[in-house]
C-alpha cells in the first residue's frame, strides 16, 4: 500500500514566449519503508519533482495523495503541521542555523512543533549517525559530512514517515558520501521511513531499493515496474 503518490503532476514556467515543462504528466506511488532514488541529467525535473511531491511547491496541475488525502486539501496551517510532523528533508546545502549548536539543530522541528523531546529516540538517532561527540559544536567548527548528519538527525527527529534527500552527497567528498548514504539507508531501514532521494550519481542510485529515472520532465524508467 502507497503511503504518498502522485497523479499527473505537472509544473510548467514561462520563459519569455515560451512554456518550459520542468515536471510533465508524471504519476508514481511510493510505499512504507522503502528507498526510492529519482536519478535523471541535470535539468530534467528530478528536483521539482520531489519539491512538489514534498509540498515545497506547488504544482500547475495534477495532485498529491498522502494518507489518502489531496495535499491540495489542506489549508496553510494544516501543510506547516503536516511537512513538521510526517516530512523530513535533508537538503545538498544542509541548512542548518549557524548560531545554533548541533544538538539544538536537531531539536529544532520539535521544539517548533512545542512537543516534549523524544530523548531515548533522539538518542538511538544520534547513536546510529555516530555525532555524540559534536553536538555542542556549532555548524562552523564541523566537516560537511558531520554538518548534513546532523542535518539528517534534525529531519528525522519528529519521527517522519517519509524522508526527501535533494541531493545529500553533493557538496561531500566520495568518503563522506559514501558515509552519509550508508546512514541514510541504514535509518529509512531501522526506522522504517520511505527515504526519496534526488541524485545525479549512478553509484549512489544503485544502492536504492527502486530506481526511477526522469529525462525532459517525464518518468522514462522505472525499476519496480520493470520488476513487475
Amino acid at each position: 500500500m502507497s503511503i504518498i503518490e502522485c497523479v499527473e503532476l505537472r509544473k510548467e514556467y514561462v520563459s519569455g514566449d515560451a512554456v518550459v515543462k520542468a515536471v510533465d504528466n508524471v504519476t508514481a506511488s511510493f510505499e512504507q519503508g522503502e528507498f526510492c532514488a529519482i536519478t535523471g541529467p541535470s535539468g530534467s525535473g528530478k528536483s521539482t519533482f520531489i519539491h512538489m511531491l514534498s509540498s515545497l511547491e506547488y504544482p500547475t496541475s495534477g495532485y498529491v495523495v498522502y494518507g489518502g488525502k489531496k495535499i491540495s486539501q489542506y489549508n496553510d496551517n494544516q501543510l506547516s503541521i503536516l511537512r513538521r510532523r510526517r516530512f523530513g528533508f535533508v537538503f545538498q546545502a544542509y541548512n542548518l542555523v549557524q548560531e545554533l549548536t548541533g544538538y539544538e539543530n536537531i531539536l529544532l522541528p520539535v521544539m517548533l512543533d512545542r512537543k516534549k523531546p523524544d530523548e531515548e529516540y533522539l538518542k538511538k538517532i544520534i547513536n546510529m549517525l555516530s555525532i555524540e561527540d559534536r553536538l555542542e559544536h556549532l555548524p562552523s567548527a564541523l566537516s560537511g559530512g558531520q554538518q548534513q548528519r546532523i542535518a539528517i538527525a534534525r529531519a528525522l527527529a519528529n519521527k517522519p514517515s517519509v524522508l526527501f534527500a535533494d541531493e545529500p552527497t553533493g557538496n561531500l567528498d566520495g568518503k563522506s558520501g559514501r558515509e552519509v548514504l550508508s546512514l541514510l539507508k541504514l535509518c529509512s531501514n531501522e526506522l522504517g521511513t520511505t527515504l526519496i532521494l534526488v541524485t545525479h550519481d549512478l553509484h549512489v542510485a544503485e544502492q536504492a531499493d527502486r530506481v526511477i529515472t526522469i529525462a525532459d520532465g517525464r518518468i522514462v524508467s522505472d525499476s519496480r515496474n520493470r520488476e513487475a
